[in-house]
């Protein structure tokens, strides 16, 4: 799909599962964006979609933690208490996501480190994921993440990702 000149087109990861909006035909959803490395540049966007089959599809086949690119308009506040948000007219998947399908309530908690996912499962597993789809590690020991981090790290510059897809 094309779009105006002035679109905005940003990358990130669906931050949570997306929701109904405010009419039966529209969805809502949240992406959280990482410009670098650099948490200080991370910020979560909220998203609104209108067109009604793109709304449809966003509701029943995104997931939490798919990484998508999002093309829209910037719709900017108007009032100094006022909110931003992503008018989206475009949604390419760039890859689903690593975690598990669940369906019951024991849903893992997710946290984002640059290009890192990490999924701390409720039986007290904690799994690291490069955003390339490598596999880290895992531990018992949330303490231990940076650790995985750098050893990843060390291993990818010297060509071994060692990790697994």
């Amino acid at each position: 799909m094309t779009s105006p000149d002035n679109a905005v087109v940003v990358d990130g990861f669906l931050d949570e599962e997306p929701m109904p909006g405010e009419r039966d035909d529209t969805a809502r959803f949240r992406i959280h964006l990482t410009a670098d490395g650099d948490r200080v540049d991370e910020a979560v966007l909220p998203c609104v979609v209108a067109n009604p089959e793109l709304a449809h599809s966003v509701l029943n086949e995104r997931k939490r933690g798919d990484q998508l690119r999002v093309t829209g308009h910037l719709q900017l506040p108007q009032a100094p208490d006022g909110a931003m948000w992503l008018e989206v007219h475009a949604i390419d998947v760039l890859h689903p996501t690593l975690l598990p399908d669940t369906d019951d309530e024991a849903t893992p908690f997710i946290e984002r480190y640059a290009s890192y996912l990490v999924v701390c499962d409720t039986d007290g597993l904690t799994y690291l994921w490069h955003e390339t789809g490598d596999q880290v590690g895992a531990t018992d020991d949330p303490a231990e993440i940076s650790d995985l981090i750098h050893a990843y790290e060390r291993r990818t510059a010297s060509g071994d990702t060692g990790g697994t897809t």
